[in-house]
């Protein structure tokens, strides 16, 4: 990791150390979606299974998952292994249970009363990243909020092993959110099937989950279009930023910095410290650690493009943080609660020595999908809301018509719409014969 002086970099020197490796490689990427999104949408089920033998290596025998392989998961899977997954389900689904809304109903004037209601998204689609690290904490992430807002459609997609199969964790942790509708298909290429349907998967309304640089820039196109699906968030390649003063422990920071670096290449970790020598300190603890990780390799790729950062105090380590928005912020100082009131863009924050990010990436309660690529300024990570559609309702009295009718008939007219003005006069003529 190069370890940089916070202080003296200029404006554009400070955006430069932040950029994401992932967003330097966004114009040949977006020209791939493009092309595999296109493919999709004309050659359906044909170009799935296309794509999924060019990259993931596998002639799918069928689509969709078998109920004898969700039999299989089951009785394949240690009792402590579905214990683990039971535990954490019910950790994510209290917490999400907890975010319900309440409908609103309220007389704004006399007569007049407005009201909000909830309802679910009817058809949602689901992707679960695999590869070479499965994600059935995803499933969960995913698989519990769409299932306390009962969405009618729930398809999940998520990449084949190179048996044709899919990890058995996945689809235990699926089973338990009463998922059965699964796709062996990943990538741009699940993300176009969710987005337009094809003749087996179908078509979504909107799409969740995180996944590679081809995944999110495959949500962001399908987006735009009228015909194609709406979008949780940019949740792209994983990345943490762990402020950490010189009374942190160096190996749980190094250790929280390396959960993040192992998830892929294009993964980034952000070091934020007080002096040089506790940068160090980690620096020398994350080669020790390195040695011991069987993702070793990736995670060194990852750290390549990483950065550590030297902050002359609390003020320049808050600011280091908002300036970076990071998808997962780890405060390992004295007093944390302190630093967070000054922190505004972040998708999670874990707070304290004994809080590790991972914590939140399986079995805390809350949501590990959370917006990258600095997308923390302006979006949340998910909850259950994400899953729903708020809808408003209005009735007018007589009283009421005949109250606010006139100012309704006034402001039409400034606007030059007669047609508006007179949806209320007829009305009001109505009620005075």
């Amino acid at each position: 990791m190069q370890l940089l002086l916070w202080k003296t970099l200029s404006a554009p020197g400070r955006a430069a150390a932040l950029r994401r490796p992932a967003q330097s490689a966004q114009p040949r990427v977006a020209a791939a979606v493009r092309a595999i999104i296109a493919a999709v949408r004309r050659d359906g089920d044909a170009a799935l299974r296309r794509f999924t033998k060019k990259f993931d290596g596998v002639s799918l025998r069928s689509l969709r998952v078998t109920g004898a392989e969700f039999a299989a998961a089951e009785s394949g899977l240690l009792r402590a292994d579905k214990a683990a997954l039971r535990t954490a389900y019910l950790n994510i689904h209290t917490f999400h249970a907890a975010q319900r809304p309440a409908d609103l109903r309220i007389e704004t004037s006399p007569g007049i009363i407005c009201e909000k209601t909830t309802r679910p998204i009817g058809r949602v689609g689901l992707y679960v990243p695999g590869g070479s690290a499965p994600l059935p904490s995803t499933a969960l992430m995913l698989g519990v909020p769409s299932q306390l807002a009962n969405c009618a459609v729930r398809v999940l997609c998520t990449p084949p092993d190179r048996s044709d199969g899919i990890n058995p964790w996945i689809l235990y942790a699926a089973r338990l959110c009463g998922i059965n509708e699964i796709y062996k298909i990943g990538g741009a290429q699940a993300i176009a099937a969710m987005a337009y349907g094809t003749a087996s998967v179908p078509k979504c309304d909107k799409l969740f989950g995180p996944g590679n640089a081809f995944v999110t820039e495959a949500k962001l196109q399908v987006s735009r279009g009228a015909i194609g699906a709406a979008m949780d968030l940019p949740a792209g390649p994983s990345e943490v930023l762990v402020i950490a003063d010189n009374r942190a422990n160096p190996a749980f920071v190094a250790a929280d910095l390396l959960s993040q670096a192992e998830h892929g290449p294009d993964s980034q970790v952000v070091l934020v410290a007080f002096s040089r020598n506790f940068a160090r300190r980690v620096l020398a603890q994350l080669e020790k650690q390195l040695a011991q990780l069987p993702r070793s390799a990736i995670a060194r790729r990852a750290l390549a493009c990483s950065r550590a950062f030297l902050a002359a105090s609390r003020a320049e380590a808050v600011e280091i943080a908002n300036h970076y928005a990071p998808e997962h912020l780890v405060l390992q100082v004295a007093r944390p609660r302190e630093l967070l009131a000054g922190i505004s863009t972040a998708g999670s924050a874990f707070l304290g020595a004994l809080t590790p990010e991972s914590l939140g990436d399986y079995a805390s309660g809350t949501n590990h999908v959370l917006p990258t690529y600095g997308w923390a300024r302006a979006c949340s990570g998910l909850g259950l809301t994400d899953f729903q559609r708020t809808m408003t309702v209005q009735t007018a009295s007589r009283a009421g018509l005949q109250k606010l009718g006139p100012v309704v008939e006034r402001l039409a007219l400034a606007e030059g719409l007669t047609a508006h003005q007179r949806a209320v006069r007829v009305r009001l003529d109505s009620l005075s014969k």
